[in-house]
């Protein structure tokens, strides 16, 4: 059983993607055009959202965001300790503060009753993200933020079409940040990435800063970068869209599968809050004998994944941070933990099935 499919070979889709090149190319025109801006509209229409800006990565979409709302050096930003590195790359990208703080144990999404004690007169913003494809409690978290006057980004990489309260991540925040890498929910071929708001004026700054702070040519208002959605990937991102929505209720049905099936003698699954339409980017388990299962599981052909296997304040790149070992005992422990197990919309229940038996053979005998 592989990890994960593309889903390329999905009826009618090689022709639509053929369509949508010849387009691009018939046009000439390949970048800050007539896809990107379609794509844009259509897709902050999905979210419930007033604007979209199509960014270069997922990553971009994070820094261009926080710095958008003016958000840098001397600021505080709340963020999870369990989560993707992006997460917090963006956050030294702009020369703020990274101040961490545990996951709820069930969602994996940060705590907000953990966020209201970290805030302090230098917080500026909280860094949610709706990991796995499980929608953070956002209305706590903007509660939370109205009263300290803070700004909150959603980092929903993760999590496109969930819900929270009947309401779909990218309309939840003051922006919220997605990536649209290949195996994501809504994916592009290549790198891609976006941010959505309701705020006008953020989303002017957004399309300036993405531009070489430009909007005019040859006129820079500010120092901006780099960092376009292309024509190219847009048009894929076009043809991809309409099927989210049947993509997601595959996943869902994956997941209901599992949560059946699996022995939960052997491995936890995940938790969906009963305010939440969750969409399953990834399937993640916990085991105390992780490693053990995943070789097991290697030898039956049962491809898996770790999502993530050392958390971000013990990765190199932020040990001037000084942070330590048993600091984030949550996130450590779900470093040692956590297991994502194959989840893809091409997968069928019986698939989850068959997957939850073979976990449950690994015990056979003993071990």
């Amino acid at each position: 059983m592989k990890f994960f499919d593309l889903g390329l070979a999905e009826d009618g889709l090689r022709s639509e993607l053929d369509a949508a090149y010849a387009r691009v190319i018939d046009s000439g025109w390949t970048i800050l055009g007539a896809e990107m801006e379609a794509f844009e509209r259509e897709f902050a229409a999905f979210c419930g959202a007033k604007h979209a800006v199509g960014v270069g990565n997922g990553l971009d979409a994070l820094v261009l965001a926080l710095r958008a709302a003016g958000v840098g050096p001397g600021a505080e930003v709340i963020v999870p300790s369990h989560t993707f590195i992006a997460t917090w790359l963006a956050v030294a990208a702009v020369g703020a503060t990274i101040i961490p703080v545990e996951a709820d144990p069930r969602t994996y999404t940060l705590d907000p009753q953990a966020a209201a004690a970290a805030v302090t007169p230098k917080t500026a913003a909280i860094l949610p993200v709706s990991l796995y494809g499980h929608p953070a409690d956002m209305d706590a978290l903007m509660e939370l933020a109205a009263r300290h006057g803070l700004f909150v980004l959603e980092d929903a990489a993760q999590s496109h079409g969930a819900e929270h309260r009947g309401r779909r991540t990218g309309a939840l925040a003051h922006a919220t940040a997605f990536s649209f890498y290949p195996t994501k929910n809504l994916g592009a071929l290549g790198d891609a990435g976006a941010v959505t708001t309701d705020d006008p004026a953020l989303a002017d700054r957004l399309r300036r800063l993405r531009n070489y702070g430009s909007e005019r040519k040859y006129v820079h208002e500010v120092v901006g970068v780099n960092s376009r959605l292309d024509e190219l990937q847009a048009a894929f991102l076009r043809v991809f869209l309409p099927r989210l929505e049947a993509r997601n209720a595959r996943r869902r049905e994956v997941a209901a599968a599992y949560a059946r099936s699996l022995p939960t003698d052997i491995v936890t699954p995940p938790g969906e809050a009963d305010w939440a339409r969750a969409v399953y980017h990834l399937y993640v388990v916990r085991s105390a004998r992780r490693d053990a299962l995943q070789a097991k599981l290697a030898e039956a052909g049962v491809q898996t994944l770790i999502h993530y296997p050392t958390p971000c304040h013990l990765q190199p790149a932020f040990a001037h941070l000084g942070f330590r070992a048993g600091q984030f005992p949550l996130a450590e422990r779900l470093a040692a933990e956590v297991l994502s197990l194959p989840m893809w919309p091409g997968m069928t229940p019986a698939d989850a099935e068959a997957v939850a038996a073979a976990i449950r053979r690994t015990e056979e005998g003993g071990s």
